[in-house]
Formats: structure tokens, C-alpha cells, sequence
């Protein structure tokens, strides 16, 4: 490990070395030293020196509008932030204006100066190539992302090249920065420094009550029902600050012990009045199916197709209860539209951008309808193709109570979308059947699809794909975008046939609930979707056992409590207080409504859980990652590889060899392979699935290796030595 270090710190004196050189001798060339000694240069530097303070109103409004630039990708639509929003431009400009202010504390004003300056520009430049994947801004809970977009390299967010980039960037600033600090002049302040303090300290105070003054005065607010239009409206630093500043949950007005009752108390008289479960005691399973990305583009005028790309969504849609979903994001945050339909709670209570999955479930459980179906006798699973550390879903699925999570660790995935970086969503039935018949019980099963993931490609990628489309009025690096993006949902549509088709052939009643988490990333308008709304998905329904089709639009948080009505299933105080509003006529969205609810959510995330004196408390689960045994029945030496042969295999599977992780190639589902030099008879061996950071989510059985063919190179060499004396003495 010494040595590691040791070679970094050659390599960054080396770069260092390297790149200080050439600046040297830039600051030293003519043309340089021409224009330090110009006539315009002096004037520039006397205005800095005489008036610093005044200065920094152009260069604020200056970084903002770069900074919008940056964001918006054009610079016609930064000026119209400016024109059309012009009081948001000027508070922007003025928060960066406080920041400068700190140089009049220091001799090095010019040195300070570049550093905050450069923050607001990096800050941007963040925005603008996030903004490029994604319609989400960059919010301070991405920084909780850090570690799961490290997982994702090689896929449309994050590529090892745009790391490498990134670092090099940010050592060279770095190093242009120390050359800075050592040779820059120092300024002899003429004020004493406690005259500057106040006034520092004055400008920082005043952020407070200007805020709060914009806000009340309706120029400025501290919610976003839209995170990117927010972002466009007020600006991207506002938002970015409100992200940082506005985080979790505030305490509710009103907040006591004897509130919480009253609102449990509704809940539980209108539990008693309900109609009793069937004699039989028979419980329908519950299937509840995220749909990436989903979008039933028949809703878009402008959008033609060969034919239906989703002709058995439609036939669903026919004979079954829909309706519309209104959901939390837009492109992204699919874990905000997870968190609303498991739980019941709503994101538009947490901070800006926030993911509560990223954060409060960190530290403490929620109830979820998990916990709900569980007190009722269901086993409860998660089945997901893609990794089981992304968003903390491993952990957040445990503090949600579920009993299993199946994830692409546990998965033998071999189909992959045209471009290669997403799974086909077929593994899933497969994976959903097991998770089903590894329990006696009835099931309620969360499986969460990947296959219409973008980014879309906004090029010609399948030569003859199946549905044509023709995106009117669109670029043609549009239509390429959107004709991807059709035959992906064409696909999907395919496999929601195909689960459905295998979950009627149990022969168990089964009602399956599925939802689109956000539209997709195609820069789409609220003119362009036919509900005028870009935070409205759908929903589609199935049952074998003849429920009733109703029709209606639900908020995601409202969702699986309806159909836990309709089911006669109605414990648990989030899952009872929806259902009693809907008994008692309230209206859905109003402020009666979400006080309560905001009152019950902050209680059971941050308060002191008075809900549960009069209820029953959930807790984490014990979650288990899979729930196929992962098996190891041989092992054998050749071509200079030990061969093992088993069971439950996948891509992420890691031989140990005595609790040492070495290379493993995955050769199939029931082979893996290792370098002979890495192993040795009378070694133990056990497969691991492995996610990212190296978290192992299931064990195999261990394997002692034993081969009375295999000679080992010690063994090997003596052998040979000994015959070639042999054959000397011959």
C-alpha cells in the first residue's frame, strides 16, 4: 500500500512538473509581457485596485449568465432568463456578489477571487453535462449519487474517459491554482480588517431576509413542483442552493401527540366499519411493475407509427382499471416515483431534488405496504434488473420491510437493448416466478423494469426495427431518438404480455398493478402531451379473478392503497388514512388532505412516532439478497484454468478462494473459471454475487478443490528434472 501512494505522489510531482512548465513560459512570452505592460492593462488593474468592490456587481452578473448559458445549452435562452426573468437573474447575481465579498479579508484578492470564481463555473459546467443525460438539474442529493454513479461506467451517464477527463481537468486547475498562490501580488488593504469583517459578515446576514423577501413577495419560492422548470424559472444557483439549504422535512405547524391521534383515531374508526374479508381466507397476490421511462406515445399528436407499438398495454387498458398516475419527476428520479407507490408518502414534502432513499432511509425505516401485506400473511419481494446497491435500494428495501431482493447480482442476464447498456427486461419473469414459488404464501411482489431506460440514441441504430416512426416536425436526430425509444416500449409491451401470460398459468388469483415512474428524457412540452401535464404517467391493471374495471386518475402515493381498498385490505395507518379520505368525500390534492398527511409522514420519518401508540410499529427487515441457493458441485484443472460447475451463476459471481476474492470469468450459468496459478488442492473455494463496492449479497455453499489429476508447477518441475537425470543415467 506504501508503494501505491508512493507512485502517486511521483506521478502528481511529474504532472506538475510538466504542466508548470509550459505556463512559465507562456507568462514570460512577448506577447505576455506586451500586454502587462500595456496601457489597457494598467487601466484594467487600477480599476480592480480603486474599485474592487463595484467590480464585483458585472462580474456576478457575468458568472450567472455564463452559468445559465451553461445550464440551458443556449445562450438566446440565458438572455431570456435575464429579459423574462429578471428579477431571479439579479438575486442570483447578488448571492455570488455576497460570495466575493470574502476577498476583502485576505492580502490575495486576485487569488481569492479566481477560486470563487471558478466554484460558480465548475458548478456549471457539472449542470450543463448532467443536463446532457438526463432533464433533472444537478442537486446537492447527487451528491449521495456519487458512489452509484461510479457503478454505472460504460453506460450513457458515466464512461471511464469522461472520469479521466474529469481528473486531469481538475489536477491541472489545481496546480495553475499553487502557481497562482505562490506568485500572485498581494494587496496592501487600506481599510482595518474589522471594517471589512462587518461588511462581510453584513452582506452574508443580508442573504436571509432577502430571500425570505422575494419569496413572500412571489418573485422567488421554496418549492418546485417541477424541479427543471424551478431550475429555469429562478435559476440554476437558487435552485441548487434551495437543494442544499432545503433538505428533509420541516416540523409541521401544529405538530403534537394529540394531532397525530386525531388523525390515527379517523383512521381507525373508518377501519372498523369496512366489510369483512372472504370466508375463505383467500388472499390474491399483488404484483406492482415499474415501467422505465414509460409513455404511451398515442397521447402525442405528433408522433406517427407504423403501427401500435403497445397493442396488449391497450388491450389491458380496454378491460382493466387505468387511469393516469401523477408522479413526482420528469426523465429522471425514477427512486422519488418508487418511494411514493411503495409507502404512500409524498416527495413533495422533502427538500428540492431530494431522494429520501439516498437520505433519511439511511438512518431510519418507513412503513410500507410491504410491512402491510406482511401483517396480512404475504411474503413480500423485489425483483429488479439492474444493481442492488443503486439508489441504496438494498438498504432501502430492508428499511421498507420487504423479506427478498432479487437484483442483476442474483440474475443470469444475457440479453442486453441494441446499444448494450441495459438488460432486455425478459429475465425478470423468470426471477419473479422464483421469488414467487420459494414461499407457500400469498405474494406481493415489486419488480422494476429497465429495458426503456434512456439516454436514446439520436442516430440510425436498427436497420429495419420493427415499428416505424415518423416524429412530425422533429429533427431528424429527434426521430432517430424517438424511433429507439418506440421499439424499446415495443419490446416492453411484448414482455408484459409474456409475465402476464406466466402469472395466469399458476392458477393463483393475482392482481398485477403497473405504472410508468416519469416520462421519458425527449425534451417533451406540456403542449405535446395530450393531459397538458409532464408529471402525468400511467397506469394499466390485470386480475384473473374478476374485479371490477373503475377508472380513475391517482397520484402514485395514492396507487396500491386504492386497490388495497378494493382488495378489503386496509391496516396500516398510511394505507387507512388514503382510504379514509376517500370514504369521507375529502378530495384528493387539497390542503385538508396534505396537512394530514404531511403531519402522519413527518411523525413516522422525523417526529417522535406518536402514530404507532394507537397502531402497530414496523421495522427494518432482515432482507435477503435472491432466493436461489447458489450451488457449487465440482471442480476441475485444465487448459491451465480450474473449471467450476454448479448453479445460479451470473456476470457478477466472484470465486474466493480461502476468503480471497481473485479474477473470475463468468463462462455461463453453471460454469465459472479461474486461473489455475490462483488455486492449489486442498483449497477452499465458495462463489460470491457481488454488487457494487465489493458488497456480497449471497454465498455459495464452500468447496474443498481436490484433483488427483493435477500436478502443481512445483511438482511439475521436479518430475521433469528427475526423469532428465533418468534418462542421463540411461
Amino acid at each position: 500500500m506504501k508503494r501505491f501512494f508512493s507512485k502517486i505522489k511521483s506521478g502528481f510531482v511529474w504532472l506538475g512538473k510538466n504542466i508548470k512548465k509550459p505556463f512559465i513560459k507562456l507568462a514570460n512570452s512577448k506577447a505576455v509581457q506586451s500586454y502587462l505592460g500595456s496601457k489597457f492593462h494598467k487601466t484594467w488593474l487600477m480599476l480592480w485596485d480603486k474599485y474592487s468592490f463595484w467590480m464585483h456587481i458585472p462580474l456576478s452578473m457575468l458568472l450567472i449568465f455564463v452559468m445559465e448559458w451553461m445550464s440551458r445549452h443556449s445562450f438566446t435562452e440565458a438572455w431570456g432568463f435575464v429579459v423574462n426573468h429578471t428579477g431571479p437573474y439579479l438575486f442570483n447575481s447578488y448571492c455570488i456578489f455576497v460570495a466575493l465579498s470574502i476577498v476583502f479579508l485576505s492580502k490575495r484578492r486576485g487569488w481569492w477571487r479566481v477560486f470563487i470564481s471558478m466554484i460558480f463555473i465548475i458548478l456549471g459546467i457539472i449542470n450543463c453535462v448532467i443536463l446532457l443525460n438526463r432533464v433533472s438539474p444537478f442537486g446537492y442529493t447527487d451528491l449521495y449519487m456519487i458512489s452509484d454513479l461510479l457503478t454505472m461506467q460504460d453506460s450513457n451517464y458515466f464512461s471511464p474517459q469522461e472520469a479521466m477527463i474529469a481528473i486531469t481537468a481538475l489536477v491541472i486547475y489545481i496546480i495553475i491554482m499553487i502557481i497562482y498562490l505562490k506568485n500572485g501580488k498581494k494587496k496592501q488593504n487600506g481599510k482595518p480588517f474589522w471594517q471589512r469583517l462587518i461588511l462581510v459578515v453584513a452582506l452574508w446576514v443580508s442573504l436571509y431576509p432577502s430571500t425570505l423577501l422575494l419569496r413572500n413577495s412571489g418573485i422567488m419560492t421554496s418549492y418546485f413542483g417541477n424541479l427543471a422548470q424551478g431550475y429555469l424559472d429562478y435559476g440554476y444557483l437558487y435552485g441548487f442552493s434551495t437543494s442544499v439549504l432545503d433538505r428533509g422535512m420541516n416540523r409541521p405547524f401544529g405538530y403534537s401527540k394529540s394531532k397525530i391521534e386525531s388523525i390515527v383515531d379517523e383512521d381507525s374508526a373508518y377501519v372498523s366499519t369496512l366489510e369483512i374479508p372472504s370466508e375463505d381466507d383467500s388472499q390474491p397476490n399483488i404484483v406492482v411493475i415499474l415501467l422505465e421511462s414509460f409513455y404511451d406515445v398515442s397521447e402525442a399528436d405528433f408522433i406517427e407509427t407504423s403501427e401500435d407499438p403497445i397493442p396488449y398495454i391497450h388491450y389491458l387498458e380496454q378491460n382493466y382499471s387505468t387511469g393516469h398516475c401523477i408522479v413526482p419527476v420528469v426523465g429522471a428520479g425514477t427512486c422519488n416515483s418508487e418511494f411514493e407507490v411503495l409507502t404512500g408518502l409524498s416527495c413533495n414534502f422533502f427538500g428540492p431534488g431530494e431522494y429520501p432513499q439516498k437520505t433519511i432511509l439511511k438512518e431510519t425505516d418507513v412503513e410500507s405496504y410491504a410491512d402491510v401485506l406482511s401483517e396480512d400473511g404475504y411474503s413480500t419481494h423485489v425483483v429488479h434488473n439492474n444493481g442492488g446497491n443503486f439508489y441504496s435500494r438494498a438498504n432501502a428495501f430492508s428499511m421498507m420491510g420487504f423479506d427478498t431482493f432479487t437484483s442483476k447480482e442474483l440474475l443470469d442476464i444475457t440479453d442486453y437493448t441494441p446499444l448494450g447498456n441495459w438488460p432486455t427486461d425478459d429475465i425478470l419473469i423468470d426471477g419473479t416466478l422464483d421469488a414467487m414459488n420459494s414461499t407457500p404464501e400469498s405474494d406481493f411482489v415489486y419488480t422494476i423494469t429497465v429495458e426503456g431506460h434512456g439516454a436514446y440514441p439520436t442516430y440510425q441504430v436498427e436497420e429495419d426495427p420493427a415499428i416505424k416512426v415518423n416524429a412530425v416536425g422533429k429533427t431528424e436526430e429527434e426521430n432517430w431518438a424517438w424511433e429507439y425509444y418506440i421499439n424499446r416500449i415495443y419490446n416492453v409491451d411484448d414482455f408484459v404480455k409474456q409475465y402476464i401470460e406466466a402469472l395466469d398459468a399458476r392458477g393463483e388469483d393475482t392482481l398485477v398493478i403497473m405504472f410508468g415512474d416519469h416520462l421519458p428524457t425527449m425534451g417533451l412540452t406540456n403542449d405535446e402531451v395530450a393531459t397538458g401535464d409532464l408529471y402525468q404517467t400511467k397506469y394499466f391493471t390485470w386480475n384473473n379473478f374478476g374485479m371490477e374495471k373503475i377508472d380513475e386518475d391517482l397520484a402514485s402515493y395514492q396507487l396500491v392503497s386504492e386497490f388495497l381498498n378494493r382488495l378489503n385490505i386496509h391496516n396500516g395507518n398510511i394505507n387507512a388514512y388514503h382510504q379514509t379520505a376517500m370514504a369521507e368525500g375529502k378530495e384528493r390534492g387539497t390542503s385538508e388532505y396534505m396537512n394530514d398527511l404531511r403531519m402522519l409522514q413527518y411523525d413516522i420519518m422525523y417526529g417522535d412516532r406518536y402514530t404507532y401508540e394507537v397502531g402497530t410499529e414496523y421495522g427494518p427487515s432482515d432482507i435477503i439478497m435472491g432466493v436461489n441457493d447458489v450451488t457449487i458441485d465440482s471442480a476441475y484443472f485444465f487448459n491451465g484454468r480450474l473449471h467450476i460447475y454448479g448453479d445460479e451463476f451470473t456476470k457478477w459471481s466472484k470465486v474466493y478462494v480461502n476468503d480471497e476474492q481473485v479474477s473470475t470469468k463468468y463462462e455461463s450459468g453453471q460454469v465459472l473459471s479461474i486461473k489455475a496459478s490462483d488455486v492449489k488442492n486442498g483449497d477452499v473455494i465458495k462463489v460470491c454475487q457481488v454488487g457494487s463496492s465489493n458488497t456480497i449479497f449471497r454465498e455459495s455453499n464452500e468447496y474443498t478443490v481436490f484433483d488427483p489429476n493435477y500436478v502443481e508447477e512445483e511438482e511439475e518441475a521436479e518430475l521433469e528434472e528427475s526423469e532428465t537425470s533418468e534418462d542421463a543415467d540411461e
